[in-house]
């Protein structure tokens, strides 16, 4: 009898795949439409005031009576008035990221909340470990949005945190398609986490601009940068260039943060200015060819799936 699958069994859904909680992507809407069909929606709290996440929660409830949870960057300032929210509203599931693992890990599992961690290494991964999360996210250096120093690819990063440990494990990064999340499922991964292809839905809370830049992306059209700050993975526009020529000529951080400055992604991502704004994407962009309903795109990726994972039965050597 086959078992059926860990990341399933942990969020009470049918398919071992998690949205993303993109910043200025992951709204209600998003979050919801996922979860009604099958996988685990996330609100992105990131780009959200504590009044906004309280009014995300609420349509989110109305929208879905599936799971759904809240993904909490913890370099944010008010990370303590988003986590009273959550837990005030009963948000059953959180994804932290972006800061150390234990720092809400034990108050939210007392109220009953499972907790998964994103991690890019071996070092946060035995933090999250130790501080009793339920799952972790292992994002690769394909990711979109801010990543990890050391540049591990999913490909290296999932084998070596699985590993580590046998607790439910969810690869993330350069991760769209059916058989991108087989070859996942192959390297020990119990699910997957898919930003970039739900931030190019129609549901998705991008303007429509980033939506048709992230479709008319190819070979190259994206890079990591701000190093020196907090690494991120961008697409490549005029305030990248921006961003690279201060880099190679040697600016120091209080530049880099000068020439950020304040709501950069918010610009380009949620209000479509495509030559100033920061417009954060993964690599697997350029396999991005359309915008289409979260929902088909979800199915899509199961049916294909199914179909890669038959093709690699029948092969033989």
């Amino acid at each position: 009898m086959k078992e059926k699958n860990r990341i399933c069994n942990l969020f009470g859904i049918r398919y071992p795949v998690v949205q993303a909680g993109m910043i200025w992507c992951s709204g209600w809407k998003l979050a919801s439409a996922v979860s009604n069909a099958g996988g685990l929606g996330l609100l992105g709290a990131g780009s959200m005031y504590p009044e906004v996440l309280l009014e995300h929660i609420l349509k989110c409830k109305s929208a879905t009576h599936k799971p759904f949870g809240v993904n909490v960057p913890l370099l944010y300032p008010q990370s303590d008035e988003l986590m009273e929210i959550i837990l005030r509203e009963g948000v059953p599931i959180v994804f932290t990221s972006a800061g150390h693992p234990g720092k809400y890990t034990s108050m939210l599992k007392a109220a009953g909340v499972t907790v998964v961690h994103v991690v890019a290494n071996q070092k946060f991964a035995q933090k999250a470990i130790d501080s009793g999360v339920d799952a972790l996210v292992a994002e690769g250096f394909e990711a979109g949005g801010h990543n990890g120093l050391e540049e591990t690819t999913t490909m290296t990063l999932i084998p070596m945190i699985r590993a580590m440990s046998q607790i439910p494990l969810i690869a993330a990064g350069g991760i769209a398609t059916g058989r991108q999340m087989l070859a996942a499922f192959a390297l020990g991964a119990d699910g997957v986490q898919v930003g970039s292809r739900f931030a190019a839905s129609e549901e998705s809370s991008a303007h429509p601009a980033f939506k048709q830049k992230i479709v008319e992306a190819g070979d190259g059209s994206t890079a990591l940068t701000m190093k020196q700050l907090v690494p991120v993975r961008l697409l490549k526009n005029p305030f990248f260039e921006q961003v690279k020529e201060a880099e190679l000529r040697g600016a120091g951080k209080e530049e880099l943060k000068e020439l950020l400055g304040r709501g950069r992604a918010k610009k380009g991502m949620f209000e479509g200015d495509m030559i100033e704004g920061e417009l954060e994407i993964g690599q697997v962009a350029t396999l991005i060819h359309s915008v289409k309903p979260a929902a088909e795109i979800l199915h899509e990726m199961i049916s294909e799936y199914t179909e890669a994972k038959e093709d690699v039965i029948k092969t033989t050597f």
